[in-house]
């Protein structure tokens, strides 16, 4: 009996350890590895008035677009499946982009509603295809099914 006693005792302070062990190396200043935040960004900075902090997918159309969004080092990606013609027209379908309709197309200052205004902050949404800077706007600009593109938001 007072062998089984010591063994019980002598199991429940060895969990007791490994327990205080693997507390004791767990570093709790630590921020998510960037692997535990793909598709995820933290609301600070501009991305605090954001609609949307996690890759998303939107519609049910025939074809697919994706559109990264980028602002403060950080990113999320769009997922839309829309009949659309133009990326713009997908954009606006889902409310993700909005600003103000000029002579030369939609000025985008509002992307996921995050602001970017050259007026006010010297800052614009900057338009890619792949590593390509678009010489149009989003509202002009056709899309195939499996498109990718980029708005980032950019600094003059």
């Amino acid at each position: 009996m007072i062998r089984n006693t010591t063994r019980i005792l002598c199991l429940l302070l060895t969990l007791c350890l490994l327990a205080l062990a693997f507390v004791a190396c767990k570093d709790k200043n630590t921020t998510p590895a960037a692997a535990d935040t793909i598709g995820e960004v933290q609301r600070t900075g501009v991305w605090q008035n954001a609609t949307y902090v996690k890759d998303t997918s939107f519609g049910s159309g025939s074809k697919t677009l994706k559109v990264t969004v980028t602002a403060d080092n950080q990113s999320i990606t769009f997922t839309i499946k829309s009949d659309a013609e133009t990326v713009g027209a997908a954009l606006l379908e889902h409310n993700l982009i909005a600003g103000d309709q000029t002579q030369y197309g939609l000025y985008v200052k509002r992307v996921n509603n995050i602001l970017a205004d050259w007026d006010t902050d010297g800052t614009y949404w900057a338009f890619y295809k792949g590593e390509e800077y678009m010489s149009t706007g989003v509202d002009s600009t056709a899309f195939a099914d499996g498109d990718q593109y980029a708005l980032v938001r950019t600094a003059g």
